[in-house]
């Protein structure tokens, strides 16, 4: 009974109900809505002993050394050793549509060898985007998750002291250029590219609208074209558009993680009848030396006797049919008589396939 309730906590199915239907903003992304990237570099200062070291860390003592310099003070006969700065790299993503003085998180991993940037302060940084111009400017006192706490003989480290967030660390100084309302067509991008699925969107915003405005380019994508007529732009027609209810089509696909034993199948996965037999080799090796003392009063010495015990034990399995299924369930069902773990499970749902039994793509992570 553990063995079954062990494989059946392994598997993972994603049988949907058949007619459940998702709604196309959920499935789907639209042209122009989108977040973009942003990185930068800066300081973090503040710190209790546990930032970069300047010997190790000649980047912090350069970014250290130009801070100071443009704030008027000269460092050029000073040698610097502090402890309490750290150089760290800052991301963020800046949301569509964001507009300026609009605050945004950032977050914050150091660079160099700190040890932790618990207190820290990040000064005054550009966040910038792959254009190379910068779209907001990031500084704030760092928030961190770990810690670390040592003594003499032993430490401890809970989490990632190293890394942290600023929440709304960010102000947006640049908005992306990008007028949705002007356009007159916008692609829809399927999150999972199907030609079935794409072929259903488009039918769906023709029925609404009554005219050929959507028209299915390619299994990922869906041309609309804002209709001669229509009572609005382009965000009104997306905005009734992303209510509509779509049923996804889903190929018949068994993800399988060997490394953590976790299988994923989908529902349209199928098997033919096919036999399946498991059978188990287990070696048993045990190391039992006896120690061989010399008789009194002789000229010998201790001894070391080696003795090894060699078990082998071989689990009979029956040859067992594994019926044609037409539901998920049935072949999980199947598969679970078998009396066979997660692991062996991996193994018979790669032979299947092998013997072309399986209509279904494998997937191993």
């Amino acid at each position: 009974m553990q063995r079954f309730l062990l494989t059946i906590a392994c598997i993972v199915m994603l049988a949907v109900p058949a007619q459940s239907a998702s709604r196309i903003k959920d499935i789907a992304d639209f042209e122009g809505i989108r977040d973009n990237q942003l990185i930068g570099y800066g300081l973090v200062v503040g710190l209790q002993g546990t930032g970069d070291s300047l010997n190790n860390a000649p980047f912090t003592r350069q970014s250290l050394q130009a801070m100071l310099e443009r704030l008027g003070v000269n460092t050029n006969e000073v040698d610097l050793n502090t402890d309490n700065t750290a150089a760290v790299m800052v991301t963020a993503n800046l949301p569509p549509f964001a507009t300026q003085g609009t605050r945004i998180d950032v977050t914050v991993s150091a660079l160099g060898d700190a040890d932790s940037l618990q207190g820290g302060t990040l000064l005054v940084t550009p966040l910038m985007g792959a254009d190379g111009e910068a779209y907001a400017i990031a500084q704030g006192p760092v928030a961190i998750a770990g810690f670390e706490a040592q003594g003499d003989a032993a430490s401890i480290t809970r989490g990632v002291p190293t890394a942290g967030r600023i929440a709304n660390g960010a102000l947006v100084e640049r908005e992306v250029d990008f007028k949705l309302a002007t356009l007159r067509n916008v692609r829809i991008a399927l999150r999972n590219p199907d030609l079935t699925t794409a072929r259903r969107v488009a039918i769906a915003v023709n029925e609404l609208i009554g005219l050929p405005t959507a028209e299915p380019l390619d299994p990922g994508t869906v041309q609309l074209s804002l209709p001669n007529g229509f009572n609005g732009n382009i965000v009104d027609l997306l905005t009734d558009i992303e209510q509509l209810l779509v049923e996804p089509d889903q190929p018949a696909k068994i993800v399988i993680d060997e490394s953590s034993g976790i299988i994923v199948m989908g529902q349209q996965v199928k098997v033919s009848t096919v036999a399946v037999a498991q059978g188990n080799l287990t070696v048993t090796i045990s190391e039992s030396p006896e120690v061989i003392q010399p008789n009194p009063f002789a000229n010998g010495q201790t001894a070391v006797q080696p003795r090894t015990d060699l078990e082998v034990t071989e689990d009979s399995t029956q040859l067992a049919v594994v019926d044609e299924t037409i539901t998920l369930q049935e072949l999980v069902d199947g598969l679970n008589a078998l009396g066979i773990g997660p692991r062996d499970l991996i193994s018979i749902l790669q032979a299947i396939k092998a013997s072309g039994a399986l209509q279904a793509e494998i997937e191993v992570l």
